[in-house]
């Protein structure tokens, strides 16, 4: 069941990735037997994961949490990281450095989710996550005093909302 689950998914995901680019419906032939191949091959690559995380991954209040995430909380996060960004740049007030934060995630995905968020946040830059689940994070301006920031400080409410989708 796990195999033919990871190769639908592939397949639906490849197939709304490449719409547009062909005469059948919205595919060519060979667009279509590519697909194919290609979910087959990741479906075989990952249905033990697909068997083992199975309500995990597909668990539908998880994708609700992860679409109002992208669409609200880090879009506005980024927005704000690019205005900050722009204004370190133009009047020069930068103090780089690498600082550690400790969120207290447990969950490797949970993990993923805030380490990404962080990197794709203009300013900062995700180095490093130890085995007790610190982050080691490169941030264009580390205040006097804070070289030991909380996560809040570094990264506002990215970290809450990695706890409640991932976790």
């Amino acid at each position: 069941m796990s195999l033919i689950t990871a190769f639908l998914w592939s397949l639906i995901i490849y197939l709304i990735l490449t719409a547009g680019s062909g005469s059948i419906l919205l595919w060519s032939p060979e667009e279509l037997i590519a697909g194919v191949i290609i979910a087959a091959i990741i479906g075989y690559a990952t249905n033990k994961i697909m068997g083992e995380k199975f309500s995990y991954f597909f668990n539908p209040k998880r994708w609700l949490l992860l679409i109002i995430y992208a669409i609200g909380p880090l879009f506005f996060a980024m927005a704000r990281a690019n205005l900050d960004v722009a204004y370190r740049v133009i009047t020069g007030k930068i103090r780089p450095g690498i600082v550690k934060i400790s969120p207290g995630l447990t969950r490797d995905e949970s993990k993923t989710l805030l380490a990404n968020s962080i990197t794709l946040t203009p300013g900062t830059f995700t180095l490093e996550i130890d085995d007790e689940g610190n982050f080691y994070v490169h941030w264009i301006y580390v205040p006097e005093g804070k070289e030991k920031p909380t996560p809040e400080e570094l990264c506002r409410y990215l970290p809450k909302w990695a706890r409640w989708i991932g976790e």
